[in-house]
C-alpha cells in the first residue's frame, strides 16, 4: 500500500502525536525512528511526503536530506523538516540542502496539518 506520509522521528511522544494528527487528517502514515531506516523506507516505497526530524540516530536529518536531494528519484520528494525552536542555523542549513518546509517544535497540530497539505498541493477545505 502506498504511504502518504513517512515520519522519521526518534522521540516516541512526538512520533505518536504526529501519527495521530496526520492519520486523523486522512493520510496513510508510516514511521521510522532513525536516519538509515528513513532512507531505506523511502527507497523501498517512496511516500508522497517525508516528515524529517533533524536529530536522528544512525544518520542525521541533514544527512538524509542531503542524500535524498542528490538522487534523481527523490530529488523532488516534499520534505518537511522538524526543528527545535530557536535553531536558526539548523533551519538555514536545511534550506540550503533543499528542505521543502519547516515546522518548529513545539508545534501546533494545525500548523503540521497545514504544512503537509500545502506541500502535497491539497486544498485546505477537505
Amino acid at each position: 500500500m502506498a504511504v502518504d506520509v513517512l515520519i522519521a522521528e526518534d522521540e516516541p511522544s512526538i512520533l505518536e502525536s504526529l501519527d495521530f494528527i496526520l492519520s486523523r487528517a486522512g493520510w496513510t502514515i508510516s514511521s521510522v525512528t532513525d536516519g538509515l531506516a528513513a532512507l531505506a523506507a523511502v527507497h523501498a516505497s517512496p511516500p508522497r511526503l517525508l516528515v524529517l526530524d533533524l536529530m536522528l540516530p544512525k544518520r542525521s536529518g541533514f544527512e538524509v536530506l542531503k542524500q535524498l536531494r542528490a538522487e534523481a528519484l527523490t530529488r523532488d520528494l516534499p520534505i518537511l523538516i522538524l526543528t527545535a525552536k530557536g535553531q536558526q542555523q539548523d533551519r538555514r542549513t536545511a534550506e540550503e540542502l533543499g528542505a521543502s518546509g519547516f515546522v518548529t517544535k513545539p508545534y501546533a497540530n494545525a500548523d503540521v496539518v497545514g504544512a503537509v497539505r500545502a506541500l502535497l498541493g491539497e486544498e485546505t477545505g477537505q
